[in-house]
């Protein structure tokens, strides 16, 4: 399975790519509820805490595993073909992240302000602000990942498979140790992503079964007896989280899911042969990072259409009437997301045509990455309305971060590395479309 497999760029890891984010929009919008009070106020009550079996849900739509998976596999790719660039290659990569959620900040960031200038009310700026935000929490990380693939890739090519297990067995011990969850973010997800390493350079080859079945176990013992909940997603109240920070139950879903794709590989790969498929898949493979970014402004589009207007029906949560309504529901959001994706194409590849002035000194790319990495984690802790207020210190450190990176070095960098089309704003490449 290794990069020889395939014709450079890897058909099946795109898929994978598109897959994750589709999965992680639509479990979105399937446990996000909706009801409309008397007095006209909608409340979003918490699927997943007032109804307990939807948590074995997670396990279906939980994929990021997927995604940092395919995110090593393609940033190993490119990293190697770059043949060195150091700062100049980090710098690329990691704008092709923050330029994306600069823009949807910003421009969600002056909804608030103007909301708040006119007087709405501050629990329902705080709940929408929350919602638009909720997805950040993948940024920082992939960031930071993107940022450390050099030396990443260094260890992966002395010591291979050593490497994922060693940060395995660091997030294991840092998950006792008080503050340790947050070097657990990295190491976790970390693991994903560095064995998209070994896969691409054909260290996983016939450890497909031998991934699945170890991390499914791992996965079960530590649900069954174990402390730790079966949701791989948040519930308010439920403590520990697998997910806040990423817990030992989270680290054997990530082996896991690895070992699954692996085994699904061969005949998947068959089907993207076909030209028709493929097409399907790059296309969505084009607009996930809009997708990813994006996906919850529909929801607020038909929360204001239907539910404040009380025109949408509304039987008992999680009744039989309410999950056949999940059908349309998603079908409407689907529709409108196709218009919000068509709305923000303009916006593609905007860091290739606005720069800032070049400066030849490194250093401000990791400044810059040191300021935006905290802010772009408290927007995904807090929201963009924090308490019902324009949060002026994160967007400050965001904007400023984006900026130094920006006006990061760019002497080293190689033909190879730049970007084959534009960025993924609009309907443009994803963050890793550089795989080959």
């Amino acid at each position: 399975m290794a990069a020889s497999a395939g014709m450079g760029r890897d058909r099946y890891v795109d898929l994978l790519r598109a897959w994750a984010i589709v999965s992680v929009v639509v479990g979105h919008w399937l446990i996000t509820a909706l009801v409309r009070e008397p007095d006209g106020a909608i409340r979003a009550p918490e699927l997943l805490a007032e109804i307990a079996w939807t948590q074995w849900l997670t396990l279906g739509f939980q994929v990021m595993p997927v995604f940092f998976l395919a995110g090593g596999y393609a940033a190993g790719g490119s990293w190697g073909a770059a043949r060195g660039g150091g700062s100049g290659w980090v710098r690329r990569r990691v704008l092709r992240l923050l330029v994306p959620a600069g823009v949807y900040s910003g421009l969600v960031l002056v909804a608030v302000g103007v909301c708040q200038g006119v007087g709405v009310d501050s629990g329902t700026l705080e709940l929408v602000g929350w919602a638009m935000a909720m997805q950040f929490w993948f940024l920082p990380v992939y960031v930071v990942l993107g940022a450390l693939t050099p030396l990443l890739y260094a260890a992966h090519v002395r010591w291979g498979l050593l490497v994922p297990v060693g940060m395995g067995a660091v997030a294991a011990v840092a998950a006792f140790v008080p503050y340790g969850g947050i070097l657990g973010y990295v190491l976790v997800w970390g693991v994903a992503y560095q064995l998209g390493f070994c896969w691409r350079d054909g260290l996983l080859r016939g450890k497909g079964l031998a991934l699945a079945g170890c991390g499914g176990v791992a996965f079960a013992g530590l649900v069954v007896l174990g402390p730790y909940p079966v949701s791989l997603i948040r519930v308010t109240g439920q403590d520990p989280s697998n997910t806040d920070p990423p817990s030992l139950a989270m680290l054997a879903w990530v082996v896991a899911q690895v070992g699954g794709c692996l085994l699904l590989a061969p005949p998947l790969r068959r089907v993207l042969a076909r030209e028709r498929v493929w097409r399907v898949v790059r296309g969505v493979g084009g607009a996930s990072m809009t997708l990813y970014l994006w996906h919850m402004l529909p929801v607020l589009v038909v929360a204001a259409c239907f539910y404040l207007t009380g025109l949408a029906p509304q039987p008992a949560l999680g009744s039989l009437g309410w999950w056949g309504l999940r059908v349309p529901w998603l079908v409407v959001l689907g529709v409108v997301m196709a218009g919000v994706v068509a709305g923000v194409r303009p916006l593609a590849g905007i860091h290739e045509r606005v720069r800032l002035p070049v400066q030849r000194r490194s250093w401000t790319l990791w400044v810059g990455i040191g300021i935006a990495v905290p802010s772009l984690a408290r927007f995904a802790v807090h929201g963009f309305a924090p308490d019902g207020r324009f949060p002026v210190l994160p967007a400050l450190g965001l904007a400023v971060g984006t900026a130094l990176v920006m006006a990061g070095d760019d002497r080293a960098v190689c033909d190879r590395d730049l970007p084959h089309r534009s960025s993924a704003i609009g309907s443009g490449n994803s963050a890793d479309a550089d795989a080959s």
